[in-house]
């Protein structure tokens, strides 16, 4: 029996963005995402301009010492969301699990919104841990213009 693995969530350094950066070049990673992995210089840009939003709540995900991914909410549209990313070689072990319930007790707001890709189970299923519901506003039979629905999860209360 291994034990669960120890997250704990800190601020992002400039160290972390290398190992975040090839979290989102991992091919798998990025087909569960649906999400494109951006070059260097996008990515860097990318993170120098969510790094000083000061209205983002961004987080490294530290596993057992090591940088596993990171999580974060923003604001867009109107609805306070959240994401994470996960490195492949911490899958399956909780650090989704563990990672967003404590973005959850950091963040006080209500509700918070998840968009994720219909074919993402693992990340379906952590969300569901968490507390989060399928919402009903959101038209899931329409596909993106990559032709890949996501569902729009909310979570309604503290």
């Amino acid at each position: 029996m291994h034990h669960p693995p120890r997250v704990v969530l800190r601020e992002v350094v400039d160290a972390d963005l290398p190992i975040f950066f090839e979290h989102q070049r991992d091919p798998e990673a990025v087909r569960m995402a649906a999400f494109p992995s951006r070059d260097h210089d996008a990515f860097m840009t990318h993170w120098a301009r969510i790094r000083g939003e000061p209205s983002n709540i961004i987080r490294a995900i530290d596993c057992d010492g090591r940088v596993a991914g990171n999580i974060g909410s923003w604001v867009a549209e109107g609805r306070r969301l959240v994401g994470y990313w996960i490195g492949r070689e911490f899958w399956g072990r909780g650090v989704a699990t563990a990672a967003l319930a404590a973005l959850l007790a950091e963040v006080e707001e209500r509700p918070l919104y998840a968009f994720v890709a219909g074919h993402n189970v693992g990340s379906i299923r952590v969300l569901k841990k968490c507390g989060f519901v399928p919402c009903a506003e959101h038209d899931r039979s329409i596909a993106g213009e990559d032709g890949i629905r996501e569902i729009l999860y909310m979570l309604s209360r503290r």
